[in-house]
């Protein structure tokens, strides 16, 4: 295997390409013009989630789509650099129209993370990891 995607269904590829460039990401150009797909890169790896109109997407599971707004189809998790860029990202996801529904904060005593909800209520944890403090980390 050499590539990983993960496929969201969207109701509005444009207003979810707008949303994820106001957070700081980039798309593969491939997509870059299309209203029936987006592809955001994620990280170093350059992991894709696929953005599909839910029509699309439906199509591809045929299956229902979750309700968002009643359960949690799935929790995107995104390493951050620092904790200022977990302040930054949460500051940056409701500025461009998403919910925050866990304010940055300390975890654990060796995470700080934020979470939010995109225009489709997907939901997104942004998590600092600070590995010297982590459990079973070299204290010497």
């Amino acid at each position: 295997m050499k590539q990983l995607w993960l496929n969201l269904p969207v109701k509005d590829i444009p207003k979810s390409r707008q949303f994820f460039r106001e957070l700081g990401f980039s798309f593969h150009p491939m997509h870059e013009n299309s209203d029936d797909a987006a592809g955001l890169i994620i990280g170093e790896s350059n992991a894709m989630v696929m953005l599909f109109p839910e029509s699309v997407f439906q199509s591809f599971t045929q299956h229902e789509l979750a309700d968002t707004k009643r359960g949690t189809e799935v929790l995107l998790s995104i390493d951050a650099e620092s904790r200022e860029e977990v302040d930054e990202m949460a500051q940056r996801a409701v500025q461009a129209g998403g919910h925050l529904f866990a304010p940055p904060g300390e975890s654990q005593g060796w995470l700080y993370g934020c979470a939010f909800a995109d225009l489709d209520g997907h939901r997104w944890n942004v998590l600092y990891m600070d590995m010297s403090r982590a459990p079973g980390a070299d204290k010497s």
